[in-house]
């Protein structure tokens, strides 16, 4: 906590803020929407690719009904009756029967993004996105500007309401984690304040499933020590949580004594790259899978580009009819932006597993163990690779210029479109 404790002694306790914005596509959709105000809402569209402009064009408000969709956000009135984000739609209908679905517009949602993260950059340089619609905030340095911690949470969300329209909640706290607790706890569009000298009491008012890092098993292994609130974790040895959990233990021993190093990242560095495809009918053919993993695998590829990064491992996902899943990883010989490695490498595991037992619902491929793409990088012994990387770069630089165009390799294209592009 070296750090941390050197800024509390120089300046006060931090002061870190976590912003998430409630229901986003629900209630960016409200904005050109006003009259469903107060329904049931769906945003679903499909995994793959939910930002289609033909499929957004064909389905109209309450009527997408067709393929594989998954619900993408839902209102609180929906969440009422169960919805869930990444719930197949189908089974959200079912628990919801009179909510209105709506299709997605990505672009829409990207612009409000933007919007938002150019407000908390007028705020503090000390921002850490985590998503389009989430962030954490250090305002240590903004007190004589802002205000008390409770002022600066009231000003983001006014502001927030002012700039894009948009409700948030925000929770307010000197470490990041009882931040983002803070956020969870004031759910929706509110705020919450946990000041330095609660913050233990307010740590050992939780529920031990309410920490960070405890997912279902971790729960379980807690359950089975008899260990079901923070306040329990704390009072019980280090040492002995350790012995059961390794350094989990050590860890979540210290998060229930609010002992935490970590402060924001403003360059937060993304550890993984990854597309996926729910297919509308279940897959036997192994061209078509491995068509699907070039599409993906571009889509990748395009995405390392743009964020200078190149990729030291891939990995293949595939869930099965009975959605069962399955991954399989493989490091490469070098870091890479080539679509067609990529795809090289995750054609590979595929052909690795085997005939298959059962069809395939979904695919997926994803580019990891990620690093900086200077100059010194080695992309490939192969010159057909180079060239195929320099090729790439060119319909980058053209996708850059012409968002609509729809440049893609010969592989990719379908006779049955009859002319048409996606």
């Amino acid at each position: 906590m070296g750090s941390q404790q050197s800024r509390t002694q120089g300046a006060g306790a931090p002061i870190i803020a976590h912003v998430d914005m409630d229901a986003f596509y629900v209630e960016a959709e409200l904005l050109d929407k006003p009259e469903l105000r107060g329904r049931k809402i769906i945003v679903a569209g499909g995994a793959h690719d939910v930002g289609d402009p033909r499929q957004r064009a064909s389905a109209a408000v309450g009527h997408v009904s067709e393929g594989r969709y998954v619900v993408l956000s839902a209102s609180y009135q929906a969440r009422t009756d169960g919805v869930r984000s990444a719930m197949p739609l189908t089974r959200a209908r079912r628990l919801s029967p009179d909510s209105v679905i709506i299709p997605p517009q990505m672009h829409r949602y990207r612009e409000l993004s933007a919007a938002i993260m150019e407000y908390f950059d007028t705020l503090t340089h000390r921002k850490e996105q985590l998503s389009v619609d989430e962030a954490f905030l250090d305002l240590t340095g903004a007190r004589r500007r802002l205000g008390d911690p409770e002022q600066m949470g009231r000003l983001i969300r006014t502001g927030l309401r002012e700039r894009v329209g948009l409700p948030a909640t925000v929770g307010i706290a000197d470490r990041k984690f009882i931040a983002k607790i803070a956020s969870t706890k004031a759910k929706p569009d509110g705020l919450l304040v946990v000041p330095p000298q609660r913050r233990t009491e307010f740590l050992h008012s939780l529920a031990a499933t309410e920490l960070w890092g405890v997912g279902a098993k971790t729960a379980e292994a807690l359950a089975g020590m008899g260990l079901r609130t923070v306040a329990q974790i704390a009072e019980t040895p280090k040492q002995a949580l350790a012995r059961r959990l390794g350094a989990v233990g050590e860890q979540l021993h210290d998060l229930a004594w609010g002992i935490d190093p970590r402060e924001v990242e403003p360059h937060r560095v993304e550890k993984s790259i990854g597309a996926e495809e729910t297919f509308a009918a279940d897959v036997h053919s192994e061209d078509q899978l491995r068509r699907e993993l070039l599409r993906l695998a571009h889509k990748v590829a395009a995405r390392l580009r743009a964020a200078e990064v190149a990729a030291h491992g891939v990995s293949l996902k595939l869930r099965w009819r009975d959605f069962s899943t399955l991954t399989r990883s493989a490091t490469l010989p070098h870091g890479t932006q080539s679509a067609p490695e990529l795809h090289r490498h995750a054609v590979r595991m595929l052909a690795g597993l085997g005939p298959r037992v059962q069809p395939v619902r979904l695919v997926g491929i994803r580019a990891e163990r990620l690093g900086a793409a200077d100059g010194s990088l080695q992309l490939s012994f192969d010159a057909h690779d180079d060239d195929w990387l320099a090729a790439q770069r060119a319909l980058d630089r053209v996708a850059g210029k012409f968002p609509g165009s729809a440049v893609r390799p010969a592989a990719l294209l379908d006779p049955r479109e009859d002319g048409d592009t996606d």
